[in-house]
């Protein structure tokens, strides 16, 4: 038969183990997320792999991508969002099919584009990434007040788009941003466009 100071050292000798083995989960835990983070620690853009988008401007329509290269990845999936905004400017046309020259620029945008990486298209932290197309399109008619024509006889139609800012949002894992790039200006932005990160 157990003696009293023998069932007391029992369970003073449970409650050591039971502390013991749930510091050892704890630190295992604090272990286990620093190894995630320092997998993570150090992303950045290779030699001469800087992001530099390309646009594309075809009357009212736009498509931009981006390319980038990227080392020191961790082990998750990256996702990457464009976004692009500009103006278009249209042409006044009456009821007659005369024409005459907008005098307003109509914001247009922005849109996004998301490009998902999954975790096993990164080897060894490197990714070349080529995003998905940012397509931003201008509306087909706007009215005589949106385009700046003489008055309300005229509609907005033809609108020739123009490019003005674009986004590049790289995160790892997705909701957590690694870098955020961009890149504008008020008269257009056009061809290989460099961002600044």
């Amino acid at each position: 038969m157990e003696t009293p100071v023998a069932s007391q050292r029992g369970q003073a000798m449970k409650i050591y183990v039971r502390r013991f083995v749930m510091l050892f989960v704890a630190a295992l835990i604090v272990f286990m997320t620093g190894v995630s983070a320092a997998q993570a620690a150090s992303p950045h853009f290779k030699k001469n792999g800087e992001p530099v988008c390309t646009v594309s401007v075809n009357g009212a329509t736009s498509s931009t991508t981006c390319h980038t290269v990227l080392a020191g990845l961790g082990n998750a999936d990256l996702l990457a969002k464009v976004t692009v905004s500009g103006f278009a400017v249209y042409q006044c046309e009456n009821n007659g099919g005369q024409q005459a020259p907008g005098q307003n620029k109509v914001v247009e945008g922005p849109v996004t584009a998301p490009t998902l990486i999954p975790s096993d298209a990164i080897k060894n932290g490197n990714l070349t990434l080529d995003t998905n197309a940012a397509v931003l399109t201008a509306k087909d008619t706007v009215t005589a007040a949106e385009a700046g024509c003489p008055n309300n006889n005229w509609t907005g139609v033809d609108p020739v788009l123009t490019v003005t800012s674009i986004s590049l949002v790289i995160e790892q894992p997705p909701g957590t941003v690694i870098f955020s790039c961009s890149a504008s200006n008020p008269n257009g932005l056009k061809g290989a466009v460099p961002l600044s990160c």
